[in-house]
C-alpha cells in the first residue's frame, strides 16, 4: 500500500493531494535530480488517502453544509495553506505548487493573516455557540438585589407563597399578584413583576391558587364564599392590609367575591380578562368603590369582552387595552403591562 507522506517547506508542513508530484532536488534534500525512476522521490496519492484529507479539512459537525465550508476554511487558514479548486490565480505572492486540480500556497500574505484572525474568532463562534435572543422579560428590571422568599401559610389548608420585599422606601399599597388556570406563581417571578415591584418600592406577594404550583387542593375553593374566605385568610395571615389585586383569567373566581363583599383590606384592583364577572349584577358592580384598571388583550376576542362588558359598571375604573396580545396580555406585552401597572400604583393614595 502506497503511503501518505508529509513534504517539509522550511518551518511548515503541508501534506498534498491529487496526481504524483515529484519534489525539486533543492527542496527536500537527499537525492538529486532525476526523473521518474531513479533520483526523485515521487509521491503519490490514493483517491481514499485524498478524501481521508479532505475529511481533516472537514467540520466534524454535519449538521450544516455552511458550517462545514466555514469549517474547512478556517483549518486550512490555521494550517497556513490556502487550498483553491480549479486552477492557480493570477498575482498570488508566493511559491505555489501545482498538484493536479489543487494549488497549494505556503506562504501567507497579509490577507491570509488577517483570515487566520478572522477564522480563530469564527471557529469560538461556531464552537461555543453564540448567545440566542434574551427572553421576552421587562427591560425594567435588573434583578440580582432582589431576594424572593417563599413559604406556606399555616392552617389546615396552607397557601404557597413567593414574596419580595421593598428594596427602599416602603410604598403605602402591597400588591397581591393572582394567577390564570395555565400558570402559578412562579410566572410572575419569571416575568420580572415581583423583581420590578421591589425595585420600585413595592411589597408584593403572589400566590399559588389551591391545587396549583406548590399549594394543595382545598375543599374551601369549592365554593363562592369559601374561596373569598381563603383569600381573605391568607391576606390575614401574611399579614396584608392595603392589598392591590392582580387577578387574571381563573382568578377572577377568587378576586370578584372579595371585591364584591367589600373587605377593608383591598385598596385597589386590577382584573386582567377574569373568569365569573356574569356572576354578579350590575347593581353589585355599582356599589363597589374600589379604585379599578381593567386590563385586557386586543387579540382576546372572547373572555376579555364578556368581563369587560361587565367590568364597566364598576362607577371608579379606567380601561387599557394592550395591542397585539392576547388572553395572557402580560405575556405577550410584559413592558407594557408593567408600565401601565406602575403608573396605576403610584397614583393609589
Amino acid at each position: 500500500m502506497e503511503a501518505i507522506r508529509k513534504i517539509w517547506t522550511g518551518d511548515e508542513a503541508c501534506v498534498f493531494s491529487g496526481a504524483a508530484w515529484t519534489p525539486p532536488s533543492s527542496g527536500l534534500g537527499g537525492g538529486g535530480g532525476g526523473g521518474g525512476g531513479g533520483g526523485g522521490e515521487v509521491l503519490r496519492l490514493r483517491t481514499a488517502q485524498a478524501r481521508l484529507l479532505g475529511h481533516a479539512f472537514r467540520h466534524t459537525s454535519a449538521r450544516s453544509s455552511l458550517r462545514s465550508r466555514r469549517g474547512s476554511a478556517m483549518v486550512a487558514a490555521l494550517f497556513g495553506c490556502w487550498f483553491r479548486v480549479g486552477g492557480a490565480r493570477s498575482g498570488v505572492s508566493g511559491p505555489v505548487i501545482p498538484v493536479g486540480r489543487t494549488v497549494v500556497q505556503t506562504s501567507m500574505s497579509r490577507s491570509q493573516v488577517a483570515l487566520l484572525g478572522l477564522g480563530l474568532l469564527l471557529m469560538l463562534l461556531l464552537y461555543v455557540g453564540l448567545p440566542g435572543p434574551p427572553e421576552q422579560t421587562s427591560w425594567l428590571w435588573g434583578g440580582p438585589n432582589v431576594t424572593i422568599l417563599a413559604g406556606l401559610t399555616p392552617g389546615n389548608s396552607p397557601i404557597f407563597y413567593r414574596e419580595v420585599l421593598p428594596l427602599h422606601r416602603a410604598r403605602r399599597v402591597e400588591v397581591v399578584l393572582l394567577h390564570g388556570k395555565a400558570f402559578n406563581s412562579h410566572t410572575w417571578e419569571q416575568l420580572g413583576t415581583l423583581q420590578l415591584l421591589a425595585q420600585r418600592g413595592y411589597r408584593a406577594v403572589a400566590l399559588d391558587l389551591p391545587g396549583f404550583g406548590n399549594s394543595a387542593p382545598s375543599k374551601e375553593a369549592s365554593t363562592e364564599a369559601g374561596r373569598a374566605e381563603l383569600l381573605e385568610r391568607v391576606l390575614r395571615d401574611l399579614e396584608v392590609r392595603n392589598a392591590v389585586l392582580v387577578s387574571p383569567s381563573l382568578s377572577g373566581r377568587y378576586a370578584l367575591p372579595f371585591l364584591i363583599q367589600g373587605h377593608h383590606q383591598l385598596r385597589g384592583f386590577v382584573p386582567i380578562a377574569p373568569a365569573s364577572t356574569q356572576n354578579y349584577t350590575q347593581e353589585q358592580f355599582w356599589a363597589v368603590k374600589t379604585p379599578t384598571l381593567i386590563l385586557y388583550g386586543e387579540l382576546d376576542r372572547i373572555l376579555a369582552r364578556e368581563s369587560l362588558r361587565q367590568l364597566r359598571h364598576l362607577p371608579n375604573h379606567s380601561v387599557v387595552k394592550l395591542r397585539d396580545a392576547g388572553h395572557a396580555c402580560y405575556l405577550h406585552k410584559p413592558q407594557d403591562f408593567h408600565l401601565v401597572l406602575l403608573a396605576f400604583l403610584d397614583h393609589l393614595p
